[in-house]
């Protein structure tokens, strides 16, 4: 038995029996429906990101949620 060349290996890989098939994924499933007051959330912009903080100054204050809020009496930063 003689060893094969790297061109007949070449060839060899190239007979339709040794290409590969395409392969069809699977389709997604449909999205399940959505409750009627989580459509009302997200028709209404999303839930409201503010937070309640109070300031060692006495003020109560809303404000955007964040890491860096900061008192708009006395510009202290507040702990988050």
């Amino acid at each position: 038995m003689r060893p094969r060349t790297v061109r007949q290996l070449a060839r060899a890989h190239k007979t339709p029996a040794a290409r590969r098939l395409h392969v069809v994924p699977a389709p997604q499933p449909p999205p399940e429906p959505m409750h009627p007051a989580e459509r009302r959330i997200r028709d209404a912009g999303g839930p409201d990101d503010r937070g309640c903080y109070s300031c060692g100054c006495g003020l109560v204050f809303v404000a955007p949620v964040s890491t860096s809020v900061r008192c708009p009496r006395c510009d202290a930063a507040q702990a988050w």
